[in-house]
């Protein structure tokens, strides 16, 4: 299983898997409700639409699919990027979908027509994950150089440029307040940074979180923003408190 996401009123799980399928769970009846097979590569991500009626996947065949839960059907295919498609987001409370993909790019697509509105250049290496704050006017980025960059949506433009080091970074999250990303990174540790530190935090991560023995691969801050949770190729999860 390469990534899951809960259902918005939670009472089903989404799992994107290897063998190219998305699932849906059903909590209720602990079982499996539906099985999409459109994919024809591993499936990285997936994300519920704020209504829950729709669920987006992203996938190393190049494409993020929509779902439409109601009908059973894949409703919209987006397809442009020319490598694996490695993550998908929901903008908060709207019709617009992010993906980062392994051609180096960040797109946003228009979930009614299917067609990208939006592409950010400035990676020099695969981006491997990106994020909206809640907001839903900044995206967060991170790629296989260790670079974090920040974009400002409304002005289609690039805002800051982070390095976390030399090691990929694999996944990332805002805070709730939005000053915040934590990345999960390729090195073992958890890059913490501070979007507004002042100049002397400008352009590096504020702290390392140490713990794990081995890649992290995923981190997420839990929505009340007291707490940030990240899992590792070491088998192990750990919830770290990041204090006022």
């Amino acid at each position: 299983m390469a990534g899951l996401q809960f259902h918005p009123r939670g009472t089903h799980l989404a799992t994107a898997a290897g063998d190219g399928t998305v699932k849906l769970w059903d909590f209720a009846s602990a079982s499996c409700v539906s099985t999409f097979t459109d994919h024809t590569q591993p499936v990285w991500s997936v994300d519920f639409h704020h209504s829950g009626d729709f669920l987006a996947s992203s996938s190393m065949d190049h494409t993020a699919k929509l779902w439409d839960l109601s009908s059973q059907r894949c409703r919209q295919t987006f397809r442009g990027h020319v490598d694996s498609v490695n993550s998908v987001q929901f903008r908060p409370f709207s019709n617009v979908v992010c993906t980062s993909s392994g051609d180096k790019t960040i797109s946003l697509w228009d979930m009614r027509s299917g067609l990208c509105v939006q592409t950010f250049y400035g990676h020099l290496n695969a981006a491997n994950a990106a994020q909206f704050n809640n907001r839903g006017d900044t995206v967060a980025s991170c790629d296989a150089d260790g670079i974090v960059k920040i974009w400002d949506v409304r002005q289609v433009a690039e805002r800051q440029t982070l390095s976390g080091g030399q090691h990929p970074l694999n996944s990332l999250s805002f805070d709730r307040s939005g000053t915040i990303v934590a990345a999960a990174c390729d090195d073992g540790t958890v890059k913490v940074f501070d979007l507004e530190g002042g100049e002397d935090k400008m352009g590096t991560h504020a702290a390392d979180l140490r713990g794990h023995e081995d890649a992290v691969q995923s981190v997420m801050f839990e929505p009340g923003g007291k707490y940030l949770v990240s899992g590792a190729s070491d088998c192990t999860f750990r919830v770290w408190s990041l204090g006022s």
